[in-house]
């Protein structure tokens, strides 16, 4: 919005620093990180009160839990909130792909929250059909697809090779919407303890923050031998925006949480971060930057395709971080050592940009 009354106004005096992303990705994070801890407090409190006992706690999971019992969740209204207000103000508003990722967010985070409140009214943790939300789920990533590839190429592109790999032409549009389903749902299998998915999320949006610059630079993108996509640096507005409101989040979710993130944040967050890597074209490298979410679903994959075949489990409990429970270590401990996984692996898919 300030950006088209500052066009109009032909980018006056101070207004002229509008013109820069850079600046509009700072002042997007700042926004977004403030209104999260306004609304933060009386936010919890409202939750607190209409969902009376909070997230249910699987019986099955790690006994330590059961304290958490009374744990408001859908703590990612308020990260989607704040987000969404940052983006409106400070994006281009004439940005066809900045409106692919909102419409990827919120639709996700509305399958999320239909899925919390389910849980929580029926006080069960099973929520809505998961082939009725991997349905819906695909529905919006397909749009969100066509949307994208209507001015944007359908190549495919891997890390430590300049230039484009393949042309899927119209199979694009199914590749990417997997993409974005998938790792929405991997996000959604990571949220498990106290601040484990928002931080990683924060970093991953930090490394695709840089990728979405260079990507939307024609120098830089020229130089480093990546794709070029007209439009793609105001994604760095998200990437900042993410930054700011996961941060606010985490100021209320850090042990012991005040909040969960429930589905509703979960699955917005993991499918804007897989809709900003379709408009990149850096789908696989954020296999690598994202690898911590993708270890996490493996392991659910490998325990439940085992455990039907040969009845024996791999790890003692799944998605992963539950093992490490399980073996003892705290959940401070898990969570920590997992940022660090995190952070190690969004420093590895960032040198792809140069390893080409």
């Amino acid at each position: 919005m300030l950006y088209l009354i500052a066009e109009q106004l032909g980018f006056p005096g101070v207004l002229n620093l509008i013109r820069y992303i850079t600046f509009r990705a700072g002042a997007a994070a700042l926004t977004a990180l403030l209104i999260g801890l306004i609304i933060g407090p009386r936010f919890i409190g409202w939750l607190r009160v209409r969902q009376g006992k909070g997230q249910p706690i699987r019986a099955d999971g790690p006994q330590t839990h059961l304290a958490k019992v009374g744990t408001p969740t859908m703590g990612g209204l308020m990260i989607l909130i704040a987000v969404t207000l940052s983006l409106l103000l400070w994006m281009d508003l004439n940005n066809r792909y900045v409106w692919a990722c909102i419409g990827v967010t919120l639709g996700f985070g509305l399958i999320g929250f239909m899925d919390d409140y389910d849980k929580v009214k029926k006080r069960s943790t099973a929520g809505i059909s998961g082939k009725s939300r991997l349905l819906a789920e695909f529905v919006i990533a397909g749009l969100a697809s066509w949307l994208i590839v209507s001015g944007n190429g359908t190549e495919l592109y891997v890390p430590f090779y300049n230039g484009p790999v393949i042309d899927l032409g119209p199979f694009y549009i199914l590749f990417a919407a997997f993409v974005i389903v998938s790792f929405g749902n991997a996000v959604n299998l990571t949220d498990g303890l106290d601040g484990l998915a928002i931080m990683p999320v924060v970093i991953a949006s930090l490394a695709f923050f840089v990728i979405a610059y260079l990507v939307g630079n024609a120098k830089f993108a020229h130089y480093l031998g990546i794709p070029h996509v007209l439009g793609a640096g105001d994604l760095t507005i998200l990437t900042a925006a993410i930054i700011g409101g996961g941060l606010a989040f985490l100021w209320f979710n850090a042990p012991p949480a005040a909040v969960f993130m429930g589905d509703t944040g979960s699955l917005a967050l993991g499918g804007a971060l897989g809709v900003i890597s379709v408009v990149t074209h850096h789908e696989i490298v954020l296999a690598i930057v994202g690898g911590l979410f993708v270890m996490e679903t493996v392991s659910v994959v490998l325990q439940v395709f085992f455990y039907k075949r040969t009845g024996r489990r791999i790890f003692r409990m799944a998605p992963i971080h539950h093992h490490f429970e399980q073996l003892g270590w705290s959940e401070p401990t898990v969570v920590i050592r997992f940022w660090i996984i995190s952070f190690v692996l969004a420093l590895a898919g960032l040198a792809t940009l140069k390893l080409r």
